[in-house]
């Protein structure tokens, strides 16, 4: 969007947001949502690379359960789907902060803001004879039909005006956890800033892709595809406009890789070779942080609301519990094991990566 004075706007932080990782496609349909969803899991259970100065041992045991403050906001106006994948699609509205702005609701330990959770609920058959939309419905129904002015303003809001800190005095059951519940979600003391907020991009090359690479500093963005040469198309395309506006891109992932067949542990490459996903990484000179195989159970996960990098939290309490005995500092995303799902050891890889 360009400024009264011609040039181009000034790139500013996102507010209470020390990192921020984009998550795009440019073609819809590749799992980029999915992808943006387990990677904010995956990343909340990586390890601050601060270490606590205290040196007696309450003060490492308060070091080993921190956990990375993670943030995910969904800049798919049309199509939302962060409510769905997250568990909060009945999570009602979010609530304000005494300044006004918008407070992530929270789920998995992960604070989430989405366009999905400001929309009013959908018109029953009955309701829609009548004109009205009922209050207890839900809003999965309601399309978002808005021209371009409109879509940008409410992609500002969602930039800037959420306030991303953990203690906003929020209550309800999706409420920022507090301090001295179980789950230490190692809060700042200088304001409870998010450690990574990922943002799950809409697909293409649109208004929101290139605002949003003009109004907010972009540390690293992250490019999905699947292995058909269609698909690759589209994200030649991303690529091409994250360079021209100078925003780094940490490289690109590939989305439905291959199928494992549960019984025999065969490969099966269903949507063909990964060569020209290959051959188009190198040719661009982006690396690859990882293939993510396409797995039933990954799909599922994601229609619960339970994102499959979940199982990396089973895994990293039973190792930190061995840690703690030792007196070793624990990183699940550092590590893979074969307790959890191949997908999720996927996840875990590519967070460590990008942090």
């Amino acid at each position: 969007m360009p400024s009264r004075g011609g040039g181009p706007p000034k790139r500013r932080p996102i507010p209470h947001v020390k990192k921020v990782i984009v998550v795009s496609s440019g073609k819809g349909g590749v799992g980029k949502s999915t992808i943006a969803a387990n990677l904010a899991v995956a990343l909340s259970f990586t390890s601050p690379s601060q270490s606590n100065a205290a040196g007696d041992g309450e003060g490492h045991r308060r070091k080993q359960q921190r956990r990375r403050r993670i943030g995910l906001l969904d800049l798919d106006v049309f199509g939302p789907s962060v409510p769905k994948l997250m568990g909060l699609q009945n999570a009602g509205e979010p609530e304000l902060s005494a300044q006004g702005a918008l407070l992530p609701l929270y789920s998995h330990g992960v604070a989430c803001m989405s366009m999905g959770f400001l929309l009013p609920p959908s018109a029953q058959p009955k309701d829609l004879l009548e004109g009205a939309a009922t209050a207890e419905g839900g809003n999965e129904d309601t399309p978002v039909v808005w021209r371009g002015m409109m879509v940008m303003k409410a992609v500002q809001q969602l930039l800037f005006d959420v306030d991303w800190r953990a203690s906003t005095g929020s209550s309800g059951p999706h409420a920022a956890p507090h301090p001295s519940s179980g789950e230490n979600i190692g809060a700042d003391e200088g304001g409870d800033s998010l450690d990574v907020l990922v943002i799950d991009m809409p697909p293409g090359t649109g208004d929101v892709a290139l605002s949003l690479s003009q109004l907010v500093q972009v540390d690293a963005a992250v490019v999905v595809s699947t292995p058909q040469e269609v698909a690759l198309l589209d994200a030649r395309k991303g690529v091409s406009l994250f360079r021209k506006t100078n925003v780094p891109i940490a490289g690109l992932i590939l989305n439905m890789s291959h199928f494992i067949s549960p019984d025999t542990g065969k490969n099966f490459l269903l949507f063909g070779s990964s060569a020209a996903f290959d051959a188009l990484a190198q040719r661009l000179h982006v690396p690859i942080l990882g293939r993510v195989p396409l797995e039933p159970a990954l799909s599922a996960a994601g229609d619960c609301g339970q994102p499959a990098a979940l199982a990396l939290a089973f895994h990293r309490q039973s190792s930190a519990d061995a840690d703690a005995e030792r007196g070793d500092e624990h990183d699940i995303a550092g590590e893979k094991s074969s307790s959890v799902p191949q997908t999720a050891n996927v996840f875990a890889d590519i967070a460590r990566q990008l942090v």
